[in-house]
């Protein structure tokens, strides 16, 4: 009854405003704003499902295990544009045996695997996921593994989520359901990540039911798997504020994304409106450049702290429409500036459009690996 008061109450003062944000579409990547909004406004319409009651056997971890864990990640790519895809290949990209070799010897510790599984799992319940799918996570998953690779799986892409959350709810549980019994028995290098950045009318207030239900879910299975959760609004490390996470559950790495300065790391993507007005744009690493980056990550490393929550850049990025040098000494500034305040990383991404790979010549785009694993 207090809690009902007290939403009742925040409804009344939060009446009348508005975000003053537009929404992008969603994309491989994300925007993030400059600056934190100065409101979050609650919902027009609050949702109140039942939850599901919460284990706590992951309340007995070890209060560093998954600091630890978290530095496991340590430097990490994204597998993008292929299994998070309408259809593995779609998009240019189909994971290869050799990918995962390659990835290895050039230095990264751990991969994070973009799925999308609700474009392979029935619409009625039981909400089955596609056993041929499944095998081909399991494929991908055991080259990382066998490589000695930590491996994040998330759900990515589900537009359907972010339409209509209240109607998608039972058949995300239920897939969840189905991916942590799945993999229950694999080892702790394979990390569950719940949601990539909630957005549209998945509001931060149902994010944070709909994630602990989540939670709730993968526990009963899995007790002590590490999982990653970030915030709404896109992972903007400007939500960090409104996110809110089981206090018992100490097993949870904190994830944000980072595209700033946004007209830079997204100059002529096709998916960014107006985006070819940036053509041009370069980053040079000077002193304000620099600061309004640090200004960012300094107020995570704040949340962190106050939080006793690690800290995971899931992604980061600039286009290749951007000239080489600009790319490369942004990168750097950005993975050693996550790596001096504790992050662990993971770069968008390994051979496409923002790839440090290229697959038709073979080879590493060096000034883009060497800014990620310097040698």
């Amino acid at each position: 009854m207090r809690r009902f008061i007290s939403l009742m109450l925040l409804l009344l003062v939060c009446a009348g405003c508005a975000s003053s944000r537009q929404t992008m579409p969603v994309s491989q990547v994300s925007p993030e704003p400059t600056q934190p909004p100065t409101s979050s406004p609650l919902p027009t319409t609050i949702s109140t499902p039942t939850l599901i009651p919460y284990p706590t056997l992951a309340a007995t971890m070890p209060p560093n295990y998954i600091f630890d864990q978290n530095k496991r990640l340590g430097r990490g790519v994204n597998l993008g544009n292929a299994l998070e895809a309408p259809k593995e290949g779609q998009w240019g990209v189909t994971l290869k045996e050799g990918y995962f070799q390659l990835i290895k010897e050039a230095g990264f510790t751990s991969v994070r695997i973009p799925i999308r599984w609700n474009a392979h799992a029935a619409n009625t319940p039981p909400y089955t996921i596609d056993p041929a799918f499944f095998e081909r996570i399991d494929w991908a998953v055991n080259q990382s593994l066998s490589r000695g690779l930590v491996a994040v799986i998330n759900i990515h892409h589900y537009l359907e989520m972010f339409e209509n959350p209240a109607a998608q709810r039972e058949r995300f549980l239920a897939i969840w359901s189905q991916i942590a019994t799945h993999y229950k028995d694999y080892p702790d290098s394979l990390f569950f990540e719940p949601l990539n950045e909630p957005n549209g009318a998945l509001s931060y207030y149902e994010w944070n039911q709909i994630s602990r239900d989540t939670l709730a879910i993968i526990r009963q299975t899995n007790p002590t798997r590490p999982v990653v959760i970030g915030p709404a609004d896109w992972y903007s490390y400007s939500m960090l504020k409104e996110l809110k996470l089981a206090e018992e559950d100490r097993n949870i790495i904190v994830s944000f994304h980072y595209y700033q300065p946004f007209q830079f790391t997204h100059q002529g993507a096709d998916w960014a409106p107006g985006s070819d007005a940036w053509l041009g744009t370069t980053w040079k690493g000077k002193t304000a450049e620099k600061g309004n980056i640090t200004w960012d990550f300094d107020r995570v490393v704040e949340w962190s702290k106050q939080k006793n929550r690690p800290i995971y850049l899931g992604e980061f990025g600039a286009y290749s429409k951007a000239d080489m040098d600009s790319r490369a000494l942004w990168t750097s500034f950005i993975a050693r500036q996550a790596e001096v305040r504790g992050f662990s990383w993971a770069y968008w991404e390994f051979c496409s459009g923002f790839g440090a790979y290229d697959p038709v010549l073979k080879m590493w785009n060096e000034p883009l690996l060497t800014a990620l694993i310097p040698k």
